[in-house]
């Protein structure tokens, strides 16, 4: 059973189910979300995560290649907890930073490389993806 939350404590979740993956997303969006860095997150099967408590807010943008993707995130200390992508319904990436033991994530990739800014380059270790990888 994987849990979390915001700073605030106002929103819990929990996700019974293993992580499907990890990594980082250099996406624009990502970088502004965090104040700069990539996004670090876990993926889920979507079907494996409920909300405990509270109720985000859900900022819904359109990104690059024009697909919706909505950002959940407390309103009351905005902590970015999840996402949700319109190609990918089947999965929830969750941001590591609200996981109650973020040690579990294990990187494997890095997502929209071509974004990423010269001063915070990707590990080239990871497999690396210029934009959103299919599948």
């Amino acid at each position: 059973m994987v849990t979390g939350g915001c700073l605030c404590g106002a929103i819990r979740f929990e996700i019974d189910a293993d992580a499907l993956g990890g990594g980082f997303c250099y996406c624009r969006d990502c970088q502004v979300v965090s104040g700069g860095m990539p996004g670090a997150v876990m993926v889920f099967p979507r079907g494996a995560y409920r909300l405990l408590k509270g109720d985000p807010k859900i900022h819904m943008s359109t990104s690059d290649q024009g697909v919706r993707v909505g950002r959940a995130f407390c309103p009351d200390c905005g902590t970015h907890l999840s996402a949700w992508n319109e190609h990918h319904q089947a999965i929830i990436p969750v941001r590591v930073g609200a996981l109650d033991q973020p040690s579990a994530f294990a990187p494997s990739a890095n997502l929209w490389t071509r974004s990423a800014q010269p001063w915070h380059r990707p590990d080239r270790g990871l497999q690396c993806f210029e934009t959103q990888p299919e599948g």
